[in-house]
Order: structure tokens, then C-alpha cells, then sequence
């Protein structure tokens, strides 16, 4: 729920970090964070022996990293050019099984090569591995054929060119929420996932003295990415027994959607050597609340100097651009909301009294709506997508609120009146889909995201949410066996 947003910019690595423009003066640069690394700091790291394996990481459709562990001193000798990794990694599921029917790659083309090219503005420590490194990548196509179009960072650094040419940045935030469980995650998986323990056995939401009971995991979180060069505001009990909140500062985009990849999978990494199980399912259990991934979005000038979306002469400083930036968001809804919600279990979320949302209206700060408007009034005035949930793959969510936005800002759409009261019980309202069959529908009739993704990006993730929801339908679920072997 709420996340405490930075004031003032500090500059991280090579990028710009934090969420410009609410005090009226600026304080100097922070300078880097201490996890940032140059390649000069990475071969002092390694001639002391601090540092002796580098992680070269890409992303996949789920939004994991994927990748292999260096020495270090190959990474500096030879791949800190690149490497190479199978394209089969763009055409899985969840289980790693080659998916049939994919134009980039496919048993009929061999299953070839990507180049990964290290974005070496990624690279930092993580701390909570032993002597390590990581770095992640951009997928290039062999033979100087340009970044490989459906791979998740090409697709959202595609629309950061298309702000770019119009003079503007995108600053983001995602606020990620999760379950914490005694069990580890190789006791969960012998229980087949069943009887598990919540870390806590009430309701934590602001909860001090119960979060101080999980402080031996939230702590190293914390403190684990902020060794890493990722800027935690804060985290949180959130609203059920052993839900947990993880804050990190505001930045542009693409730098967020890294630091979101690395944050899931720190959380991961350090509850798993802390000897505990979490998990980042949209809804991991029908009797609980869902995990949700609220995504905060402003634009800026270029320089950052800026706040496009704000003017202190309009109603609640919601610039023009900022009212057709919103209306897009809200005439393309539908089409975006896979990007969003991506799985089956996505859509187990939406559900009314829960703070998931089940309309796409806009509203002032109400957690009824699907876009909330934060900030009223002042340079920090942005929209906050409540759709999403913490499975969702940030890289792709954040492009297809950009796009949206841009096609709002290009058609320079008209924003429909402000909802007020409780979106859930409103009628004749614009609904979030019920089901990933109709998120897909929508998302495959797109003119929009064809034009602003291709094509073939778009048939593409469809492709993948047609197999999410075949593995589904053939499935026998534990619910149906408990409701019908007996009785049926």
C-alpha cells in the first residue's frame, strides 16, 4: 500500500535515481551506492579476492533472471563483450518446457544462440552470495542484427525511445508485496505446497511488533539491496497474517524494472539461506489477500529537471499531459491488462473488498480504483496502477503503461470525469477482465500495441498466454477431486 516516495534526486550508477521535484531545493548528488561497480572496482574486487564470480544475467518472459556464473577473471578477459545463451529462453513456461509454435525460435530453426551484451550499468555486488557479482544483459541477435524484439528490456526500451524523441522521461516505482512462511522452500515443496505456516498468525498491516519477529529476513533484505546498489525505502507488514511489503525509491524506468528483477530475486536468495519459503503468487491461497505490484508513474523532461505531469493552475495539478497520459491509460485497459496480469492465477486477485481493484476507473486516492492519482496538488502528483500483481514481468507491465500513455498523449484523448466513492459496487463502469482468456483476446485485437510493440512482439506473449491458459484447462485441480470424487 503506501510507499514513502524520495524528494529529492540522487544519482545512482550511470543512471538518475529517485523521485524528482518535491522540495523546492535540490541537495547535491548522493554519489554511487555503495554496491555499484566499476569495471576498475571489479578487478580491484578481484585481485583482493573479495570478488571471484560474476552472475550474467538476462531476463525472461516470467520476468526471472537467467544466466551463468563467471570466474571473474574470464568476465574481465573475455566476457564482459559477451557471451552467448540458447534462444529456447524466450519460448518457455514457468517449467522450463520448450513451448511449441514460436516464430523467434522453434525445434524446426535448432534452437540457436542469443548474444547477451552486459549493460555494465547494471553491475554491482550482492552481497548476500558469497564473493559475487552480478550484471545483466541485453539479447542481441547474431550477425548485427540489433536486440532481439521480443525480449522484455528491448521491448520496454523501445518505448523509452519513443518519450525520448518527444522530449520526456518516465519515472516509475513498484511497490512489491509477498507471503513469508516457517517453512523453507524445500519443506514447502515435500509437503506438496500444502499446511504451510504463515511467518505470522494475524493480520501485520503497519504491525511494529510483529514485523520485529521477521526482522531476521526483512533486515537482510533491506540491508542486502541496499549493499547491492538498490535504494530501499522501506518495508512492511502488509494486510494478512505474514504478508510482507518491500519499498524501493523511486527511479526512471528501466532502472526500476532492473531493480525490481533483483529485488524478487533477493527476497528469494536471502529467505531461502534464512531457512524460510516465500512466494510472489498473485493469490496464494483463496482465504487470503492477494500480493499486488501497484506500479507509480510521472513523466519528466529530459533532463529531469521538470514534472510534465504537474500544474499548480490545474484542478488537483494534473497538467493536460498528464489528464491524456491518464486517459490513455484508461482507453486501452483492457488491451494492457495482460502485461499486468500475465497468469491464470492472475485473475484470482480481483476481487471486490480485497484492495484489488475490479475497475479501471480513476479516482483521488481512493484504493477502490484501478488508477489512483497520488500526490494532488503538488510536483509529486502521479498515477498509481493498482492492476498489477507481484507476478507480473516489470519490464513488459511498464511498457504497456507507456504505450497506453503515449497513444493518450499522441490522440491527445479526453479524460473521462473523475469516479468517486466505491468502485467496487459500481455499475455501467469500465471492468478489469475477469479471466486471462479475455485479457488475451483483448491484448491479441490491440491496434495500438501493434504499432507500438510489432506485431510480433504482440503474437508473440500471446502465444505464451495461450499455453498458460491450455495448461490450465487440462488440468485436474485438487478443488474439483475435494468437490466431486464422491459426490459427483
Amino acid at each position: 500500500m503506501n510507499m514513502f516516495i524520495g524528494a529529492l534526486v540522487s544519482i545512482c550508477a550511470a543512471r538518475p535515481r529517485g523521485y524528482p521535484g518535491v522540495a523546492v531545493a535540490r541537495l547535491p548528488a548522493e554519489g554511487p551506492m555503495p554496491g555499484n561497480l566499476t569495471l576498475d572496482a571489479l578487478r580491484a574486487a578481484a585481485d583482493t579476492g573479495e570478488i571471484d564470480t560474476v552472475i550474467m544475467a538476462q531476463i525472461d518472459m516470467q520476468g526471472r533472471l537467467m544466466g551463468k556464473r563467471f570466474h571473474v577473471r574470464h568476465f574481465l578477459d573475455h566476457a564482459v563483450e559477451e557471451t552467448h545463451s540458447c534462444n529456447y529462453l524466450l519460448t518457455v513456461d514457468m517449467e522450463m518446457e520448450p513451448v511449441p509454435g514460436y516464430k523467434s525460435a522453434s525445434w524446426q530453426t535448432g534452437y540457436g544462440d542469443y548474444v547477451m551484451k552486459p549493460d555494465l550499468a547494471t553491475l554491482r555486488r550482492i552481497p548476500w552470495l558469497d564473493g559475487t557479482a552480478l550484471v545483466l544483459c541485453d539479447l542481441h541477435e547474431h550477425h548485427g542484427h540489433g536486440e532481439v524484439a521480443v525480449s522484455p528490456r528491448a521491448i520496454l526500451k523501445r518505448q523509452l525511445a519513443r518519450l525520448d524523441a518527444l522530449g520526456l522521461k518516465a519515472m516509475m516505482a513498484s511497490e512489491l508485496e509477498f507471503f513469508l512462511f516457517r517453512e523453507s522452500f524445500e519443506e514447502a515443496r515435500d509437503q506438496d505446497w500444502r499446511d504451510l505456516t504463515l511467518i505470522s498468525a494475524y493480520n501485520e498491516d503497519y504491525h511494529v511488533f510483529q514485523t520485529s519477529k521477521e526482522e531476521g529476513v526483512m533486515r537482510a533484505i533491506r540491508n542486502g539491496l541496499y549493499g547491492a546498489g538498490i535504494p530501499v525505502e522501506n518495508s512492511k507488514g502488509e494486510a494478512w497474517a505474514g504478508q510482507e511489503e518491500i519499498n524501493v525509491r523511486y527511479a526512471d524506468a528501466l532502472t526500476t524494472a532492473d531493480d525490481h528483477t533483483i529485488t524478487k530475486t533477493a527476497c528469494k536468495e536471502i529467505a531461502w539461506k534464512a531457512g524460510r519459503a516465500l512466494t510472489f503468487m498473485a493469490k496464494w491461497d483463496y482465504t487470503a489477500a492477494g500480493s499486488s505490484c501497484h506500479v507509480h508513474q510521472s513523466l519528466w523532461s529530459a533532463d529531469g529537471a521538470a514534472p510534465v505531469f504537474f500544474d499548480p493552475a490545474a484542478e488537483h495539478g494534473m497538467s493536460q499531459t498528464m489528464r491524456h497520459y491518464l486517459a490513455g491509460l484508461l482507453a486501452h485497459a483492457s488491451e494492457i491488462t495482460l502485461l499486468l496480469a500475465p497468469n491464470i492465477n492472475s485473475y484470482k486477485r480481483f476481487q471486490a473488498g480485497t484492495f484489488a481493484p475490479t475497475k479501471a476507473v480513476w479516482s483521488q486516492d481512493n484504493r477502490t480504483a484501478g488508477y489512483r492519482i497520488c500526490g494532488d496538488g503538488t510536483k509529486a502528483v502521479r498515477v498509481e496502477c493498482r492492476v498489477g500483481g507481484s507476478d507480473l514481468n516489470p519490464y513488459l507491465a511498464f511498457a504497456g503503461l507507456l504505450a497506453a500513455g503515449l497513444a493518450g498523449i499522441e490522440g491527445k484523448l479526453a479524460l473521462e470525469p473523475e469516479f468517486r466513492g466505491d468502485a467496487y459496487g459500481a455499475k455501467r463502469v469500465r471492468e478489469i477482465p475477469h479471466t486471462l482468456r479475455d485479457a488475451t483476446r483483448a491484448f491479441r485485437k490491440s491496434a495500438m500495441l501493434r504499432s507500438a510493440f510489432g506485431a510480433d512482439v504482440v503474437e508473440h506473449y500471446a502465444h505464451a498466454a495461450d499455453w498458460e491458459q491450455l495448461e490450465y484447462d487440462r488440468r485436474v485441480t485438487d478443488w474439483e477431486v475435494v468437490r466431486g470424487f464422491e459426490r459427483s
